[in-house]
């Protein structure tokens, strides 16, 4: 899944980008409210991490901004430990949940975690579709009993495919999700990667609708 962080503090902004990239999710950081917007604009994202003390353009005014195009991306604000005013204003704004800094690296991943799930419609934490099961926090795959081991990307794919069943994505929308601005793409390497989930997890598991996408269709 591809995050948004927006952050201008550099010691903050490295720490939680190397966190968010080992747990396998596709990060953006921009240090400015302004590169915030046009981010925003620009990309699709399933979460945005949103300091609210930014230069050029503050933290609500790029909040009030993206929820005016009635785009509904989860936003999680990071606010300082005194502001209580600024927590309110920005759940008022269009926030979904809030953390306080100095925030524990552990609680900030288990809220980006519930948010996503409450995103998809969903309430538990483990995906369960037919005999196979996914834990998003502790990155564990299991058919029946049987652990399996993922590779970051392949479990990406399974996780977004799983989260949504019956849902179409195309390859654009998945190299979308999978990759940052940095990221070089293969132009098969979303093909690659269902072929090994398919090797792994059973041939049926992931449907391919010719000409338009993949999807993991609905129990």
């Amino acid at each position: 899944m591809r995050l948004l962080l927006v952050e201008d503090d550099r010691m903050i902004g490295e720490a939680v980008l190397d966190l968010l990239r080992a747990e396998g999710f596709a990060v953006d950081w921009v240090r400015d409210g302004l590169m915030a917007d046009t981010a925003l604009e620009s990309h699709s994202y399933d979460l945005v991490l949103l300091d609210l003390g930014l230069p050029q353009r503050d933290g609500i005014e790029v909040l009030r901004a993206l929820r005016a195009r009635k785009l509904r991306t989860p936003v999680l604000i990071a606010t300082a430990r005194d502001a209580i005013v600024q927590r309110v204003e920005g759940l008022n704004a269009g926030a979904d949940d809030y953390i306080v800094k100095p925030y524990d690296l552990d609680e900030l991943l288990a809220r980006i975690r519930a948010l996503l799930r409450r995103s998809a419609g969903r309430a538990e934490p483990v995906y369960e579709y037919q005999n196979v099961s996914i834990n998003p926090g502790t990155k564990e795959v299991l058919i029946g009993e049987r652990s399996v081991i993922l590779s970051a990307r392949e479990w990406a794919v399974l996780e977004l495919l799983l989260a949504r069943p019956g849902m179409i994505l195309s390859r654009t929308q998945l190299e979308e999700k999978l990759f940052s601005w940095k990221n070089e793409i293969n132009s098969n390497a979303v093909e690659v990667y269902i072929h090994g989930l398919r090797k792994k997890l059973g041939a049926r598991l992931i449907r391919n609708v010719r000409g338009v996408g993949y999807l993991v269709p609905k129990q």
